[in-house]
């Protein structure tokens, strides 16, 4: 998952623009056209803005990872 293409896109998706999520964060404008052409992020920085987008990014990310199985447990009895 790119996400920071999946950031711009919900950031389309709802209709806010670049400005507006520079405001939340808070950061320069800039910066945030920057986290859009990042392949990865700071976990800290991608739960602040699932909270500010009241989007899960990290169910995309583990969705993608484990697939759309949402009883799958990880097995770690063997460590």
């Amino acid at each position: 998952m790119n996400v920071g293409k999946a950031i711009l896109m919900e950031l389309q998706r709802q209709g806010r623009t670049a400005k507006w999520l520079a405001t939340q964060i808070p950061c320069e404008r800039t910066n945030v056209y920057k986290i859009f052409k990042r392949h990865d992020i700071d976990t800290d920085l991608l739960q602040r803005l699932s909270l500010i987008l009241n989007h899960d990014f990290f169910y995309d990310l583990s969705k993608e990872t484990f697939g759309d199985n949402s009883d799958r447990v990880v097995d770690d009895s063997n460590q």
